[in-house]
């Protein structure tokens, strides 16, 4: 099978990344997107976990862009983060946000990540197939940070839905979901890479949990391992680096383009 693999970063908009090189002197945050589809193909938006996606913004962020970018997007945290009676509507919202990247084909899949405390129980397998149904129309990726739900019967449910399991790389801690090479969507694989930072890893900042920058011996295992063997069973597959802390994710993913290229 011939597999199309896309690298990027997870969210874009960093000021550091001014100070730090990866844009130039004085780069305002309004010119950040169209400066980062030169470097990559493809981007994880992640201020659509914080706020909701709206149509509007969507079609004047596509508009701005002078070459194509690909793109998947995080699920907004009222579904997975701070779910309450209201999450219904807020699938609905999503959904009608989030059209036009479907409609320009750019979306690859919407990132459904749950945090450590989600817990696989039974309310909350109730409330994964519901959700799951609400968004049916949108391709998903799900990204589990307990390890309670690396289960055989967590994979065929996702493989019956053609939901992608996300692949991560994350510190050697207890507890935290396993890295994986399961497939349970040919049609596309997703590896997210938060680095190795385990004194960081629970310190409530984004500036030490995810400060890390992989080594190329890192690299070069991390695809001999795993991103090898999904590219055998997969058509397509999409790389994040989320260690975006001074720009380590745009070294660490140009570091793998080239790896891949070689």
């Amino acid at each position: 099978m011939t597999c199309s693999v896309f690298v990027g970063t997870s969210g874009f908009s960093y000021p550091e990344w001014v100070e730090h090189g990866i844009y130039p002197p004085g780069t305002k945050s309004a010119d950040m997107l169209q400066l980062y589809s030169v470097l990559f193909p493809v981007i994880e938006l992640n201020y659509t976990w914080y706020q909701m996606v709206r149509k509007e913004s969507v079609e004047r962020m596509l508009s701005r862009l002078e070459k194509p970018l690909y793109f998947t997007a995080k699920l907004t945290r009222s579904m997975t983060h701070e779910i309450d009676g209201h999450w219904r509507h807020q699938a609905a919202l999503y959904c009608e946000g989030i059209k036009p990247l479907l409609e320009a084909d750019s979306l690859l899949a919407v990132l459904v990540q749950f945090p450590a405390a989600f817990h696989r129980t039974q309310a909350n397998r109730y409330y994964l197939s519901h959700l799951f149904d609400a968004l049916a129309d949108l391709p998903l990726a799900v990204e589990f940070r307990n390890s309670s739900w690396a289960h055989e019967q967590v994979y065929a449910g996702l493989q019956q839905r053609n939901i992608t399991l996300v692949t991560v790389d994350t510190p050697p801690l207890p507890r935290l979901f396993p890295c994986l090479d399961v497939v349970t969507n040919p049609k596309l694989f997703y590896i997210r890479l938060h680095g190795r930072n385990s004194q960081g890893w629970y310190s409530g900042t984004m500036q030490q949990q995810f400060n890390y920058l992989y080594s190329n011996e890192e690299l070069l295992h991390f695809q001999n391992r795993y991103l090898l063997s999904l590219q055998h069973r997969c058509s397509q597959g999409v790389i994040f680096f989320n260690n975006h802390v001074a720009g380590q994710a745009v070294h660490n993913a140009k570091t793998l383009v080239r790896m891949l290229q070689q």
